[in-house]
């Protein structure tokens, strides 16, 4: 037996106490429900789940350092990693809210319910991110995927937005036949679903072959989930048809949890010297794939969308080295990109005008907006020079973070390919910029910044809160050093026992 219920109620009360922030998202996203069924669409309604939001990120930060454990019968981390990456989950939802709020109202889409799915799809990302168990990875991972279905194709009368999210929702169904299948042949192998203890299990069992097929398949479905390649067809087209903000919420904040649960099964259940082979060809032909097609965008959002891919591959060359250093400077990655991706999509939310979640905009309609409005033109600048990983800013210690351990690990030519797709995506960021601050204005951009209305107090709280903070994580690497500071030790995370 994985689960032994005979001391469940002797620990459920400290277990409770140590998710207490997830319970209060999960009892957030029900009261939200309520609210807008006897108040529709309610004013307050955003700013009560931005609250519900920041409190659940100051309990986490409280329990950063109080050391990590194991809760519900092994089937979940608490404290330490598990805060840290829950604090990045939070923190991409509270930002998304906030610069939400005012955007969500200009496409006339300020329903209550959206804020009750974000909550709900916050919950699921951290159950996900911090699971222990592979039926917890599951429930974490429907749970946010249905979530985000809804969030893509969120403006129904719209044919993009409709066909974003029905792709969306068909290939993520087949990626989870995968994931299940690959569950299955893992429970098979190893007699156990828990992830401290799956090692043990394959040793006492024997059977490898069942146990690389399970492995195989369930790295299908987390590559689908964090936008590899070749599983990534979906991003391109679900970027582009979501309303923007909401895009910027899924792009970092599910794939921060996505790529925390693969931590946490390469950490754990498999080892190191089989599958990183594996990792790094999947981490060089996503950081290639999505650069290549990224030069030829010219719709911003699109362009974004495989710039994400890209980064994608970053994160998985820092995870191919196996080494405690790749696992922390992952996570460290997972925090700056969560700034650097929410900022870029608020700034073009704000620049948005067709009426169609910026779906046909291209760069043209950008050209010399960013001298009309030079705070939204100076913290995208922030945003690009951070995501082509410019020093003193985030971008460039995150890509240190995790191109340094892959050459540590003997995968120098995985580093250098990197280093060079990145001097490659310097030419589609800083493209941007030269639309905003050096072309002159077309009539396109001239219709654009017709349309365009005030940037609200909150929107711009976000995206300049968004480049202050890349520029502290760039030149103070004590974050860092506190996510390095969860693998520094095997038993810094209590282990399940068989």
């Amino acid at each position: 037996m994985d689960i032994d219920l005979s001391q469940a109620y002797a620990s459920l009360g400290a277990d409770l106490g140590q998710a207490l922030s997830l319970i209060l998202v999960m009892i957030g996203g029900m009261a939200v429900v309520l609210w807008d069924a006897f108040k529709n669409n309610a004013p307050a309604i955003p700013w009560a789940t931005a609250g519900i939001l920041g409190v659940a990120t100051l309990i986490e930060a409280v329990s950063l350092f109080g050391g990590s454990a194991l809760i519900f019968f092994d089937m979940t981390h608490a404290g330490g990693f598990a805060s840290f990456i829950n604090i990045i989950i939070l923190l991409g939802g509270l930002l998304s809210v906030v610069i939400s709020e005012p955007y969500l109202q200009r496409i006339k889409r300020a329903h209550g319910e959206v804020y009750a799915i974000i909550l709900f799809a916050t919950a699921g990302m951290m159950v996900l991110g911090t699971a222990n168990h592979l039926l917890m990875i599951f429930v974490g991972l429907e749970t946010m995927s249905i979530c985000l279905y809804i969030l893509t194709g969120l403006v129904r009368e719209e044919e993009g937005a409709t066909e974003s999210a029905l792709k969306y929702f068909l290939l993520g169904g087949f990626a989870t036949g995968f994931f299940l299948y690959g569950i299955a042949l893992l429970y098979g192998a190893t007699g156990t679903m828990t992830l401290t203890a799956m090692q043990a299990g394959l040793a006492a069992s024997g059977s490898t072959t069942m146990f690389w097929a399970g492995v195989g398949l369930l790295l299908i479905g987390f590559f689908f989930k964090v936008s590899a390649a070749p599983f990534h067809m979906w991003t391109p087209d679900v970027y582009q048809g979501a309303p923007t903000t909401l895009t910027g919420y899924m792009s970092t904040a599910s794939k921060a949890s996505a790529f925390a649960a693969l931590t946490l099964v390469l950490y754990y259940a498999l080892p190191p010297e089989r599958w990183s082979l594996v990792l790094s060809v999947v981490a060089l032909v996503t950081m290639v794939l999505g650069n290549v097609l990224a030069l030829s965008q010219q719709n911003v959002k699109r362009m974004l969308a495989y710039s994400s891919i890209a980064h994608a591959g970053y994160i998985l060359t820092g995870l191919a080295s196996g080494l405690d250093a790749g696992y922390s400077g992952a996570l460290f990655y997972l925090l700056v990109y969560t700034l650097m991706n929410i900022g870029a999509f608020g700034v073009l939310a704000m620049f948005e005008w067709d009426g169609k979640q910026g779906s046909t905009q291209t760069l043209d309609s950008l050209a010399g907006l960013g001298q009309r409005n030079v705070l939204l033109g100076v913290t995208m600048g922030f945003f690009m020079f951070s995501l082509a990983g410019f020093p003193p800013l985030g971008g460039f210690l995150g890509k240190l973070a995790v191109f340094g351990p892959a050459v540590d690990a003997g995968l120098w030519w995985l580093a250098t390919l990197g280093v060079l797709t990145s001097a490659i995506s310097a030419y589609y960021y800083l493209r941007v910029l030269v639309y905003l601050f050096l072309k002159a204005p077309s009539d396109v951009s001239e219709a654009t910044a017709a349309k365009l209305l005030p940037v609200p107090v909150s929107a711009r709280a976000v995206l300049v809160t968004c480049a202050v903070l890349l520029v502290v994580l760039g030149v103070t690497p004590a974050v860092w050093d506190l996510a390095g500071s969860f693998f520094a030790d095997a038993s810094v995370l209590t282990t399940a026992t068989p």
